[in-house]
């Protein structure tokens, strides 16, 4: 059987349409949910961006704190803090959530606009399509581009026994609005590991086993958007780079990752490395599975003067090694794309160990 995939139902693309924001969301506004709740990065607090927010008398600010990786005990209170700001308004749910920021900002904004409308904690539905109740209407205003967060089917959270996504249909954002003004300003290392996301998601998809006409067609447009970024910094590079973490996303929609991000997943939840940094950090070992993907990542960590940290596992415990390996070893589908159906043949306990500690 083939998968009937949701993929987000509107999206506007332009320099500028930011400032559409407010007539796109007024379609969403009734007499008894008129609220929208605002996600947005904190670091944008008191700087020109949030004088740009389309806000109304009902609406609600969030400034969500993505230093660490979202986590779904701060879900579960984000989604409180919004429950009672509703009530107070005396109205049942928000007319919908909005993410202004980054992959993790994003990710929360999904995941709250999900367990408004889902009981118990988000720590309950880290998997695959155990969301009961579609998510209230949930829109994306990427401030950095590469995770594909706007356009994946899964919010990725750290629980208390795993870092694994809620992957859902209903997870699919229903609006996406793609400003390159909005990247402009973003750190240079930031923007960079980020974009190794993208890049890193592209290298998996088209090396694996579960390679299809429709993800090839998307990843090899988006590889080369990130080639042309990073190695020849093109002119129009936040456009490209915009559009290559869409593409990238919708790449792997009907595909997966792989080894990388299996990896990368133990390194976030144990060390609480960040995901576009614990990306770059694993690939980079990883020449026997992608050897030619690895010797270009390399070619941009040079171009792009970016200096990779080492020895983050040095000092850690044997119980830390167990648990690193433990919750790459859950990420099923990711080892199969990357290495077959008969992958825990060839990916022992031991070996992921090895490869842990060689970082």
């Amino acid at each position: 059987m083939f998968r009937n995939f949701k993929t987000v139902n509107r999206f506007v693309f332009g320099r500028g349409c930011f400032d559409q924001l407010d007539d796109i969301l007024a379609a969403q506004r009734t007499s008894t949910r008129s609220a929208i709740v605002f996600a947005v990065d904190g670091v944008f607090q008191g700087k020109p961006l949030q004088e740009r927010l389309p806000l109304r008398n009902q609406d609600i600010v969030l400034w969500v704190n993505v230093d660490d990786e979202p986590k779904t005990a701060y879900v579960d209170w984000l989604t409180d803090q919004v429950r009672n700001a509703v009530a107070e308004r005396r109205q049942e749910l928000p007319a919908g959530v909005v993410g202004i920021g980054g992959g993790s900002t994003m990710d929360l904004a999904k995941a709250i606009s999900l367990m408004l409308t889902n009981p118990g904690s988000s720590s309950e539905y880290q998997g695959w399509d155990l969301i009961k109740h579609p998510a209230v209407y949930h829109a994306a205003v990427p401030t950095l581009s590469g995770t594909g967060a706007e356009v994946s089917r899964t919010t990725v959270l750290t629980g208390p026994e795993k870092k694994l996504g809620i992957n859902s249909d209903h997870t699919v954002f229903d609006q996406v609005v793609l400003d390159p003004e909005l990247i402009a300003g973003a750190p240079r290392e930031q923007r960079f590991y980020t974009g190794m996301d993208c890049y890193i998601h592209c290298v998996e998809s088209l090396k694996g086993t579960y390679l299809n006409a429709f993800s090839q067609a998307y990843g090899e447009k988006a590889l080369t958007l990130c080639q042309e970024v990073f190695l020849q910094d093109a002119p129009g590079s936040d456009d490209k780079l915009m559009m290559a973490s869409f593409f990238g996303g919708m790449s792997i929609a009907y595909s997966q990752v792989g080894v990388c991000h299996a990896l990368s997943y133990g390194l976030s939840f144990v060390l609480g490395v960040h995901h576009g940094i614990g990306n770059s950090i694993v690939f980079d070992y990883l020449e026997e599975f992608y050897p030619e993907g690895v010797a270009e990542f390399r070619r941009m960590l040079s171009k792009q003067d970016i200096q990779l940290p080492r020895g983050i596992t040095a000092t850690a415990t044997d119980a830390q090694f167990e648990k690193m390996v433990d919750v790459a070893l859950i990420l099923d589908p990711l080892w199969e794309n990357a290495l077959g159906r008969e992958w825990r043949k060839i990916m022992t306990r031991q070996r992921i160990g090895d490869l842990y500690r060689r970082m």
